[in-house]
């Protein structure tokens, strides 16, 4: 076996740390660790299999799920498009050729080859359901925000009147999207009405392109905190994640890279890998009060960021970041907008529609498998290799800080906070059903724990990661 065929978590101790194993004992461990990847693969299978079998049977008898294809809000749709051929070829050429290249490419280079592949992935899968529906009329349904644009002619008035119109039976009240998040997911598409940009294909373009480049912030993340060794083993995984099938053409997307940039730059500013570290904090705290403006639930995309502190070791990027932070609550709430208002009036109408009918009972644990479906088996298999890694890192941290753990300790923190944030949402009951699109933000930093997958195999993992999504996509009609 070839010494780069086992990754640090597959020898003596699981961290990277204390002295070489013999060969045999080296091989032994990969092997061991190989079966449990694939054992942990398998029961993310058997968690998808009892989704779909239980909520079938809960769907046929009472309608209580408000899904027709449970776990996942979609339809029996089997269909190919125009997307087709791309969507196969680009599967092809990631699985083929992306871990060697992502090895090799300049830095800057793999950073540019990773948002085109991600951009090109979303966008071949999106036109399997053609170009006006799987694209331009995405986001122009009943539900979506472009319903609005011409209410907001007067932004301020729209602002202060926003609550007014969230709860089901108030007057002229919100689209279910609208009313669902702070306005600041629909002024950016006011705004890009204002500047010429407007309509469902402007709106999708936007959400693909700036979505996509979640991606990048991911890698900037992973380099500066664990290593470039990791990041570039993440890549081919960031590109190809499953999750694409619902990031195109979705606002969520959008949502996923302005958070997944609060952390970069906050890691940037943490490590001082950057030339001017203040404007990083300042930039990422900015983003970041954004972020709570687009989606309510995207607060806790703050157990991700005091991650990023604790591994960095350091706190002092805190007070520019919290003043970044502050530009957005204190402009939205002089505007007239009050967020806890509204979230509250939220959860009031959450529970008058679906959300007041689903079973939690269910949705706890089907929304696990709609995430595995979104990040995908390699992810799985890393998150397993992450729970091992953990214990490990934590001493070390204890023992001597944070940066004597091993960069796949290091990573293994970053994404078990990111799951923690996950499981929290799932706990909270406002994420019943709809979480393979919801959770995208969260679902963006569990996709690098396959770094920690072995060498050797990773074009398997990619298969198991581009399968699913191409059938996903070939066989139903995903919908929100």
């Amino acid at each position: 076996m070839k010494t780069e065929d086992v990754t640090p978590t597959d020898t003596a101790g699981g961290t990277g740390h204390g002295p070489p194993a013999p060969p045999d004992r080296t091989d032994d461990r990969a092997r061991r660790a190989g079966r449990a990847d694939l054992i942990a693969a398998a029961a993310g299978v058997l968690l998808v299999t009892a989704a779909v079998v239980v909520g079938h049977v809960i769907q046929n008898r009472d309608g209580s799920l408000r899904a027709q294809w449970p776990p996942l809000l979609a339809s029996w749709d089997p269909h190919l498009g125009p997307g087709t051929p791309a969507a196969l070829v680009m599967a092809v050429l990631v699985v083929a050729y992306g871990p060697p290249l992502a090895a090799r490419l300049p830095w800057r280079g793999l950073l540019a080859a990773a948002w085109a592949g991600s951009m090109a992935w979303v966008f071949a899968l999106a036109l399997i359901d053609g170009w006006h529906r799987g694209v331009a009329k995405r986001l122009t349904t009943k539900h979506e925000y472009l319903r609005v644009i011409d209410r907001f002619e007067d932004i301020p008035a729209t602002l202060r009147d926003f609550t007014n119109h969230i709860v089901i039976g108030e007057p002229g009240n919100w689209p279910a999207h609208v009313a669902g998040h702070p306005p600041g997911a629909t002024l950016t598409f006011v705004w890009l009405d204002r500047i010429g940009l407007g309509g469902g294909a402007w709106a999708a373009l936007w959400c693909v392109v700036v979505g996509s480049s979640a991606v990048l912030a991911a890698l900037i993340t992973v380099r500066v905190l664990a290593d470039e060794h990791l990041a570039r083993r993440a890549a081919p995984f960031l590109v190809l994640a499953p999750a694409a099938v619902w990031a195109g053409v979705s606002a969520d997307g959008y949502f996923t890279a302005v958070a997944a940039w609060s952390v970069a730059l906050l890691a940037l500013a943490a490590t001082r890998r950057v030339r001017f570290p203040a404007v990083a904090a300042l930039g990422g705290g900015l983003l970041f009060g954004w972020t709570c403006y687009l989606s309510y639930g995207l607060g806790l995309m703050a157990a991700v960021l005091l991650a990023v502190l604790v591994l960095a070791r350091t706190a002092r990027p805190v007070p520019l970041f919290l003043l970044g932070a502050l530009v957005a609550p204190v402009a939205f709430t002089l505007a007239g907008f009050n967020w806890w208002t509204a979230y509250h009036l939220l959860v009031e109408r959450y529970y008058q529609g679906a959300g007041g009918v689903r079973p939690y009972g269910y949705w706890v644990w089907a929304n696990l498998a709609c995430a595995t479906l979104a990040a995908g088996l390699a992810a799985v298999a890393g998150l397993r290799r992450s729970a091992v890694a953990a214990p490990g890192a934590v001493r070390a941290a204890l023992r001597r800080g944070p940066a004597a753990a091993s960069p796949e300790g290091r990573l293994a923190l970053l994404v078990l906070a990111a799951l923690a944030a996950l499981l929290a949402a799932d706990l909270s009951g406002m994420s019943k059903a709809e979480t393979e699109r919801i959770w995208q933000p969260f679902l963006l930093w569990l996709l690098p724990a396959a770094a920690l997958l072995p060498c050797r195999r990773v074009r398997y993992w990619l298969v198991a990661s581009a399968v699913p999504a191409l059938l996903i996509n070939h066989l139903l009609w995903t919908g929100w």
